[in-house]
């Protein structure tokens, strides 16, 4: 068979899978299945695959991806994050959008504990959604920030995405990790600015703010030196770990587990139905996330076996195309991709042909990583699929219909575009940190 009806035969399946309703993992588990019988031969060839799917999932390179999880849904289940929350409230004086500023900084703070971008919208949107359309926030101002925030999980420690795509294209997990903390600033940085721009210039969209002239100095920071800081510690114990070269990504997941629960203990949060809770939602996302690897792995080996990864690659040669335009053709690609597809799937879908391209090109293979994952972040709110416009369908009131909830992340779409294209344009801002610690 030629190689491109090999490639539309395999891909079409798992697209119409999808399509029909089928939860990825089973969509590529059907296509592997036919494309076993129909490029290997035989029922023997069904025993292949049980043994490929054992062997990508048994990795132990995927175990941090795991308890990242686990640690983010403590500290979820837990809800230890409103007093956090609460105490930046008070550090912010009177301006323009002052409860959408608070949604992004908490939202970032929150990013830094969990490393989950669902659990960041779903907790920022169930906690100050409500009260912000309460005092007259505009849909618009009150959900935009808080679905671009949840993203940005994505980029920093401890992304559980970043843990995977490092896993999957051999990049090292650590200098991933660093070179996300750069960007996910900026990021935040560029939302603060564009919520304090047009809350000035369109004052109707977010009422001012009030600012307790009761309160001493001490009693704004009292909270925060309270709240914020011990929480910031679990990062540090994340984060500075892998730094310092003290532990493997997979022991500063453990590490972080253990913080959380002692977080949780010492703000009297946890109790045994809450822990058990988040061990039982970390075991539904980590089954779920292993069948899509075992599945997605299995198919690149198929389209290996086929013929169709090398015929595209010779394909993609005659082009000519330059380092940078194959990068570009890349995230061209991913962002058409991400408006349709969750982000594990278009991951794993596209790495068996970038990573071959990218390497033929002599891309700089942590660059990309973090421009895949600036672009999985824009995906995020992409219409008419992007996941965390579901996430806060589901926190929104009922009166909120999703096409207010597609224009409130618009704006937010642009900024990280515009992000993207600094990082496209000039790597360094992307590579400087990590060399730091080279």
């Amino acid at each position: 068979m030629e190689w491109h009806l090999a490639l539309l035969l395999m891909l079409g399946m798992v697209v119409g899978g999808m399509f029909l309703g089928l939860p990825v993992a089973f969509a590529f588990l059907g296509a592997n299945i036919i494309g076993m019988l129909v490029f290997m031969g035989g029922a023997g060839s069904l025993e292949f695959l049980s043994a490929e799917m054992y062997e990508s999932v048994a990795r132990y390179s995927f175990l941090p991806i795991i308890l990242f999880l686990l640690m983010g849904e403590i500290l979820f289940q837990s809800r230890v994050a409103f007093r956090a929350i609460n105490a930046v409230d008070l550090l912010i004086s009177k301006m323009p959008g002052r409860m959408s500023i608070v949604s992004i900084a908490g939202g970032t703070i929150f990013s830094s504990l969990t490393g989950s971008s669902i659990a960041n919208t779903a907790l920022m949107g169930g906690v100050l959604l409500p009260d912000m359309l309460k005092r007259g926030y505009a849909p618009s101002i009150a959900m935009g920030p808080i679905m671009a925030t949840g993203g940005i999980a994505m980029l920093v420690p401890p992304s559980a995405l970043a843990v995977l795509l490092g896993s999957l294209a051999y990049i090292p997990i650590a200098s991933l990790l660093i070179a996300g903390i750069l960007p996910g600033i900026l990021m935040a940085v560029a939302f603060v600015t564009y919520v304090l721009v047009i809350c000035t210039i369109r004052p109707d969209l977010a009422p001012a703010g009030e600012e307790d002239s009761t309160l001493t100095t001490s009693q704004r920071w009292k909270p925060f030196l309270i709240y914020v800081v011990p929480l910031m510690g679990i990062f540090v114990a994340v984060v500075g770990s892998i730094f310092s070269g003290i532990a493997s990504p997979t022991e500063a997941a453990a590490i972080g587990c253990v913080a959380a629960v002692i977080a949780s203990i010492a703000y009297r949060s946890l109790t045994w139905e809450i822990l058990k809770n988040s061990l039982t939602e970390t075991a539904k996302v980590a089954v779920m996330i292993l069948l899509i690897i075992a599945g997605s792995t299995t198919f690149s080996q198929i389209l290996s076996v086929s013929g169709a990864t090398q015929g595209m690659l010779q394909y993609i040669e005659t082009l000519e195309f330059t380092a940078f335009s194959a990068v570009f053709m890349m995230l061209i690609v991913l962002i058409f991709l991400g408006a349709f597809m969750d982000q594990v799937s278009m991951m794993l879908l596209t790495l068996p042909f970038f990573l071959p391209i990218a390497a033929a090109h002599g891309v700089d293979m942590l660059w990309l990583g973090v421009l895949f994952l600036v672009v999985m972040e824009v995906s995020l709110m992409t219409p008419p699929f992007g996941l965390l416009l579901f996430v806060m369908r589901g926190v929104a009131p009922k009166s909120i219909s999703m096409l207010q909830i597609y224009g409130a992340a618009f704006p937010f779409i642009m900024l990280e575009l515009a992000v993207l294209f600094l990082l496209f344009l000039w790597p360094d801002l992307a590579l400087w940190l990590p060399r730091q610690f080279d």
